[in-house]
């Protein structure tokens, strides 16, 4: 397990009263009790469950977003509703895809924090595509078929390029729940970047195939983020779910 999840889990687990006892300062509360999760293109809610069994063992309440990926602004107004039915202050997390849709959809008042997984994180208009384009191309393009207006990975683009460090076996599956998405999905425009507002996280896949990792640097230094970097390919959130736990946590509890 992280370290750093470890020592998280464990000041997670002491009452606050505790450093009182001793004469110490006591604990920053939490900024927020509540994590949404928005997953990205060519994925689903499903690709969050390690983190989710996680994250609820500390007690948070999370909800995992589903959405159509028919466009990025019916993606935004299905986590916006998502957002709508929780009380208290929320950590907005996206995974690839899914960062473009938390910084639209961070200008929630609810929001707290943002935490960007091997994520898109535009600014405000910017054109995505071609921002990506200054930097590496990497492999996964290459394997997606498209057919009557949705795409999708072949399969072995899917298991070498998506989630290449994942047990085939469990990136088979994670490939028949995979979520086609509409060959316009990419072309839509952020109106607000929350990351320009609201304190964000940023977890680098080094090995990712997907998205170039020096484009992920990019927009973490660009949005003055708190990054960790990880072996990982593009699906960290389910081969490195203890620290990408740890750093959902880490926005959760920023004084700790």
């Amino acid at each position: 397990m992280n370290r750093r999840f470890v020592i998280f889990a464990a000041i997670a687990t002491l009452p606050l009263a505790s450093t009182a006892a001793f004469g110490q300062e006591e604990t920053a509360p939490p900024v927020a009790a509540n994590v949404v999760l928005v997953h990205g293109a060519f994925a689903d809610g499903s690709s969050w469950a390690p983190v989710i069994r996680i994250l609820q063992r500390e007690g948070l309440q999370v909800v995992a977003v589903q959405n159509p990926l028919t466009s990025f602004e019916e993606d935004v107004a299905t986590t916006r509703r998502a957002l709508a039915r929780i009380d208290g202050p929320i950590v907005l997390v996206g995974h690839s895809y899914g960062g473009m849709v938390i910084t639209e959809a961070g200008d929630d008042p609810n929001v707290a924090a943002l935490v960007y997984v091997a994520a898109r994180a535009p600014d405000v208009g910017e054109d995505y595509p071609a921002l990506a384009a200054r930097f590496p191309t990497p492999p996964a393009g290459a394997g997606i078929v498209r057919a009557d207006g949705f795409a999708q990975f072949s399969e072995a683009a899917f298991l070498s390029d998506f989630a290449g460090d994942i047990p085939s076996e469990q990136a088979r599956v994670l490939f028949a729940a995979q979520g086609p998405i509409s060959d316009t999905l990419f072309s839509g425009r952020t109106t607000y970047a929350a990351w320009r507002e609201k304190p964000s996280y940023y977890a680098i896949s080094t090995a990712d195939r997907t998205t170039s990792p020096e484009l992920q640097r990019f927009v973490a230094t660009r949005m003055n983020a708190e990054v960790v970097e990880l072996n990982s390919s593009h699906l960290s959130p389910v081969s490195h779910a203890e620290e990408i736990a740890a750093l959902i946590i880490r926005a959760v509890n920023p004084d700790q």
